[in-house]
């Protein structure tokens, strides 16, 4: 079968969620299908992209997005009443493009990757699946609540836009799927049950326990640009942290992961060590005693812990975080934290008590490795097509 694959983001390198996602997701595929793929990008083609999805790939095609027509792109997307997103990522050469790849191809199936690329292919009669991957509209909530009180107008209507348009393009695919049942219960569609869970994986190959020296503590990874992370990191350490100190002074922590934020950056010092973009994030793991990731922001399943719950790290993280793994949190195999004293008792207890620490990491490498299988994941996927 002929699929045109369709993303907002050139899937390499894997520094970001969606990348990882449909990485994985098209080397699965392509033992099956041929595969035709169509990615944006607006600064740069990574020099390693096209030799990495080369070899999964019939062809590949990569189409410029201007950074000022986006910007425009925005302003004409107020006025039609789309999402910001849809317009930053819309161009109209793009889409008449797009179509000419459509015609060329022939594709049987097209696989549409989030909300924001659906008004390239959402009225083409060729069947085809939208991955919404999270509910991004309760994202965008969440975020207003904690956002500077004059963006909070701004980011709740950019919410509100997405919720009405994930439920407007809902009818327009065949098929829909995301990552986790609890974002699928945020869609305001009445026939939301019908999109299938596909969940992300693990490349079990690459995280994998690693015995090596450990020179931090605790570690906090992601792509430290993105403001659920940038919010996570900055509480690690203006809260967590210092409290932590009064009893492990000498504690280190890591926060590994690309392009951090001017916030982010600011929190480097003698204890903390801020690592920007890193060429294998295994190393980095491999050297950190516990993985944390304190999230009070954003939406769907955390990359981040299930690969360090591979790596054999124990991991505390939040119940808005832990909720997508709710049976590791009932099975023990992960620690869920609501406050800073509960952040703090637990991380103490790791550091102290070693039966205590190879129980959570034992359990939590187990919980991922018979349940996070991307062959497993991107089968349900393959079955839609």
């Amino acid at each position: 079968m002929k699929i045109l694959v369709v993303l907002s983001r050139i899937p390499f390198p894997l520094e970001k969620g969606d990348k990882l996602r449909a990485y994985y997701q098209i080397r699965e595929l392509s033992k099956q299908h041929d595969l035709y793929l169509v990615a944006l990008y607006n600064r740069r083609i990574p020099a390693e992209a096209m030799r990495e999805l080369t070899p999964y790939c019939r062809e590949v095609h990569f189409l410029k997005q201007s950074p000022l027509r986006s910007v425009l792109n925005m302003g004409a997307a107020v006025l039609v009443g789309l999402p910001l997103q849809c317009g930053y990522f819309y161009s109209h050469r793009n889409h008449k493009e797009i179509d000419k790849i459509i015609h060329e191809v022939q594709p049987d199936r097209i696989y549409c990757q989030l909300f924001r690329m659906a008004e390239y292919v959402r009225h083409c009669r060729i069947p085809k699946v939208l991955d919404y991957q999270d509910a991004f509209s309760m994202g965008m909530e969440r975020r207003a609540q904690k956002a500077f009180p004059l963006f909070r107008p701004i980011m709740r209507m950019e919410g509100h836009r997405i919720a009405h348009y994930e439920t407007d393009i809902f009818d327009d695919f065949e098929h829909k799927t995301m990552i986790t049942a609890l974002d699928r219960d945020c869609i305001q569609h009445p026939m939301k049950e019908e999109i299938v869970i596909v969940p992300n994986g693990v490349d079990f190959a690459k995280f994998s326990h690693e015995e090596v020296p450990k020179t931090y503590d605790l570690i906090f990874s992601g792509n430290m640009n993105y403001p659920p992370n940038v919010d996570a990191a900055v509480y690690l350490v203006k809260e967590i942290l210092p409290e932590l100190r009064k009893k492990h002074p000498d504690v280190r922590l890591m926060l590994a992961g690309a392009d951090p934020a001017k916030k982010v950056r600011a929190l480097q010092s003698n204890h903390v060590t801020v690592t920007g973009w890193v060429p294998s994030m295994t190393d980095c793991y491999a050297q950190a005693r516990i993985f944390i990731a304190p999230m009070r922001l954003g939406t769907g399943l955390q990359n981040k812990l299930l690969e360090a719950m591979s790596m054999g790290l124990p991991c505390v993280t939040s119940p808005l975080a832990g909720k997508p793994l709710s049976p590791a949190a009932e099975e023990g195999a992960v620690a869920t934290c609501s406050t800073t004293r509960q952040y703090v008792d637990t991380l103490d207890k790791l550091l102290t008590d070693e039966e205590y620490y190879r129980n959570l990491a034992q359990k939590g490498h187990d919980f991922v490795y018979e349940r996070y299988d991307w062959a497993n994941a991107t089968q349900r996927l393959n079955e839609l097509f």
